[in-house]
């Protein structure tokens, strides 16, 4: 058996979630900002995770939900995670960003996975309280992999991790096979493999023998 891990923003979906969320709040340029920083690791994770957060503190339930709404999986993403499934391969999602969102696009697609180990962004009375929390703002992704292979006996040689920024480097680093989606400059080097289409990412899957 085989563990295949996804990134989400920037990956499975070129949404970016907490740009979504800033264009309902209006400091979408603030959060495009903050998020290119850290995806080039010029900043950690955490700290623009929650800097983001901060500033969406007052929106409305509704207003999220709308920017939810709004996220949509890549071009033949589904295609590809279905095959999987169907090979009896086990996909996860592993996002620094946000489960709802997730969970929304690929139900919209009539798609699944097996695991989504995701951040969450608290709500009271009806609006946001400009906090985050979750697995996935101090964890790091290699954690997250490494206990999802132990939990189902997958060696952790037998994984496939895709991913695009600096928050997924860990996971990159650790994984059997790692593959970069259209991976930032400072990702790039630990790719064992680098696509730009979700046609060309089947295909090495293909290659590899997932899909038989």
């Amino acid at each position: 058996m085989t563990l295949v891990a996804f990134d989400f923003d920037g990956t499975l979906s070129d949404s970016e979630m907490t740009v979504l969320l800033g264009d309902q709040m209006g400091v979408a340029d603030e959060m495009a900002a903050i998020t290119e920083r850290a995806m080039n690791d010029e900043i950690s994770y955490a700290r623009s995770l929650r800097d983001r957060a901060a500033l969406l503190e007052g929106l409305p339930e509704s207003a999220t939900e709308a920017a939810f709404d709004e996220v949509v999986l890549r071009e033949d993403a589904a295609t590809v995670i279905r095959e999987l499934n169907e090979a009896g391969v086990t996909t996860a999602i592993l996002t620094g960003g946000f489960e709802r969102g997730g969970e929304a696009a690929l139900a919209r697609e009539g798609v699944s996975v097996d695991i989504i180990v995701a951040n969450r962004l608290p709500i009271v009375d009806g609006e946001l309280t400009g906090e985050v929390e979750g697995p996935l703002i101090e964890g790091t992704k290699d954690d997250a992999l490494e206990r999802l292979a132990a939990e189902r006996e997958i060696p952790i040689s037998d994984t496939v991790a895709v991913g695009d920024g600096a928050n997924d480097l860990p996971m990159l680093e650790v994984a059997g096979l790692s593959v970069g989606f259209i991976p930032k400059p400072a990702v790039r080097p630990a790719c064992d493999v680098v696509v730009a289409t979700m046609e060309r990412l089947r295909q090495v899957f293909a290659d590899e023998g997932l899909l038989d």
